[in-house]
């Protein structure tokens, strides 16, 4: 899954075919690791995208949307003032490391023309993002290093920039025949072949070492003394060979709808996968990526939230646990009040002083027509009269207790229902405005006591998703609990159609009808929109239910987004995401 050095190739090699001459029109920096360069070329609009995180560092186009700051960082601030309006004249890979330099043509602040350069280096925890006179000197680094941070190689303004340390391996991509056999012969026998592949030579992923043993040997983990040399150099050389002449096959593997490795070459050692090939790397690094940065960046904004809710499912959880337990003691009720009726029937016979007695149970009568004999607990303190009103007091105090409980426990459980709604909404976040809804939601549903700093904005515009289905029909579906309530309440008629996945949190989806009837396609759409936005989004054969507006009735005090509905139809349908972009409204 990393990005190694032959990915880095196959991206520099699609960007430098392309972007090559193209005149910088923006430059982005959308998270604190992340530069986005926009260009306009030949063949129009092009955005290049530089990771320098310890995550997902790489860089490549990307068609992805960005939500930008509102107050740009000093790097990207500096980077527009040095290099807005220039163009971009080379891209070049240094040596087979993981490192590129991009080469620009722009002014300096005299306007004469000038040479700077911007060296990403996307190696994991040690990426940067480096810009350089045309002297190769440092003017700035998004993370200076300094004595105190490494002793090998120092990046700071003013001093000549270098590669980083080589490592202690071989070029592959300088690498013979017989240099590679020599190397095999003294590695160690009961080492995995990929192991000393990995070992051996510099930007190699494990995936594509794991590749390079598994078409030499059928088998990824096959140690070095089962492993035929020439067999293995074959495997070898056809990874770079593909490299030194541009012939890259993006592969992405997905496992259960999730996408888990992906490599510039195809990776056939995953025979029990979904192989999907790209026309370029970019398109197969956003598909990897997108998702995964998307969840990612709400993670990090969102922490806040995500820590709220799970103290307060954890502390409702605790009250419930304890809850339940009382009501269960409550059940000893009717055996206090039998307890009490024994008392009082058998009083005559009850020593004052007794810590116990053996009481005659005038409701139990055998077939022999004696009575049944219990035994009763007794305060030797308390008068058998007293006794018997201490018994009738606590079955009394348990009777209204289990009555008291089960509405609290009703309410525990409506609760953490709520908060899981909550939590699907924020699966779902793509945006700070997202976020900020959730937020204002959850101030407003009184937690305002537990978000410190925190008061009400300005609410703003809500921003609902819509749909258009093939029929012609519009589909409205909420982000978050405010929005299905918007939607519930404010925009949709009485006669639309309103969906919900069955029994499990998830979005409204309203099919607005405009008093006309949607035919069969709109109704499965509209159903597949609202499984898809929905806890449910991974499954099959979801069950949605869906009832005309006029049947939900909100229960008054109830928080936002919860209905009841007694008439409805249910339909099955399986979630399609392709889908519903295809039929998103653009604006």
């Amino acid at each position: 899954m990393a990005f190694d050095a032959g990915m880095l190739a196959c991206a520099v090699a699609e960007i430098r075919d392309t972007a090559t001459g193209g005149r910088i029109e923006k430059i982005y920096q959308p998270e604190r690791d992340e530069i986005v360069i926009q260009l306009r070329t030949l063949l129009g609009g092009r955005r290049i995208l530089i990771n320098a995180g310890s995550n997902n560092p790489r860089i490549c186009y990307s068609a992805l949307p960005k939500e930008n700051p509102a107050v740009p960082p000093m790097f990207c601030l500096m980077l527009r003032k040095r290099l807005g309006g220039g163009k971009l004249v080379e891209i070049e890979q240094l040596g087979f490391e993981r490192a590129v330099r991009l080469g620009f043509e722009c002014r300096d602040e005299m306007g004469f023309e000038c040479k700077k350069y911007l060296v990403a280096e996307v190696m994991g925890k040690y990426s940067n993002l480096i810009f350089l006179d045309a002297d190769m000197k440092v003017i700035s680094a998004h993370r200076p290093v300094d004595f105190t941070t490494s002793s090998r190689r120092q990046v700071l303004p003013g001093m000549k920039y270098e590669l980083p340390p080589a490592q202690d391996k071989a070029d592959p991509t300088t690498e013979t025949e017989s240099g590679f056999c020599e190397k095999y012969a003294a590695a160690g026998g009961e080492l995995r072949a990929d192991k000393y592949i990995c070992n051996s030579y510099m930007g190699i992923s494990a995936a594509v070492a794991r590749e390079m043993v598994y078409r030499a040997t059928r088998h990824t983990d096959t140690p070095v003394k089962y492993c035929d040399a020439g067999r293995l150099w074959k495997a070898f050389r056809q990874v770079f060979d593909a490299i030194a002449t541009n012939s890259y096959q993006p592969t992405l593997v997905v496992m259960d709808g999730k996408p888990v490795e992906y490599s510039f070459i195809s990776l056939t050692q995953y025979t029990g996968a979904e192989l999907t090939e790209f026309d370029s790397a970019s398109a197969l690094l956003d598909a990897f990526y997108g998702e995964r940065d998307r969840a990612q960046k709400v993670k990090q904004r969102a922490s806040d939230i995500l820590r709220l809710i799970s103290n307060a499912q954890s502390r409702i959880a605790r009250k419930l646990e304890n809850q339940r337990g009382e009501l269960a003691e409550c059940e000893m009720g009717e055996q206090f009040k039998r307890q009490g009726d024994l008392i009082t029937a058998n009083m005559y016979a009850i020593e004052r002083g007794s810590s116990e007695a053996l009481l005659t149970d005038y409701a139990a009568q055998r077939e022999d027509g004696t009575f049944e004999q219990c035994i009763v607990k007794l305060d030797p303190k308390l008068t058998p009269a007293a006794n018997a009103q201490r018994l009738y007091k606590k079955y009394n105090k348990s009777k209204h207790a289990r009555v008291e409980l089960t509405q609290q426990i009703a309410l525990g459980e409506a609760e953490l229902e709520y908060l899981s709604t909550v939590l699907d909404a924020l699966d779902r976040a793509e945006t700070t405005d997202d976020l900020a809804e959730i937020r204002a939601e959850l101030y407003e549903s009184g937690y305002a006591s537990r978000m410190k700093g925190y008061s009400a904005p300005k609410k703003p515009a809500h921003k609902i998703m819509k749909f258009t289905t093939d029929g012609g029909f519009t589909v409205l579906c909420g982000r978050n609990n405010t929005q299905n309530e918007y939607i519930t309440h404010k925009l949709a008629d009485k006669n639309d159609y309103w969906f919900h996945v069955k029994g499990r949190p998830g979005s409204h989806a309203v099919l607005v009808c405009d008093g006309e009837e949607p035919g069969d396609i709109d109704f499965t759409q509209a159903a597949r929109i609202a499984a898809l936005y929905s806890s449910a989004s991974d499954g099959q054969n979801v069950a949605v239910d869906y009832t005309k507006v006029r049947s939900l009735k909100k229960t008054p005090g109830a928080k936002p987004g919860f209905v009841i509905y007694h008439t409805n139809w249910t339909a099955y349908v399986t979630p399609d995401a392709d889908e519903a972009e295809r039929l998103k409204s653009k604006k």
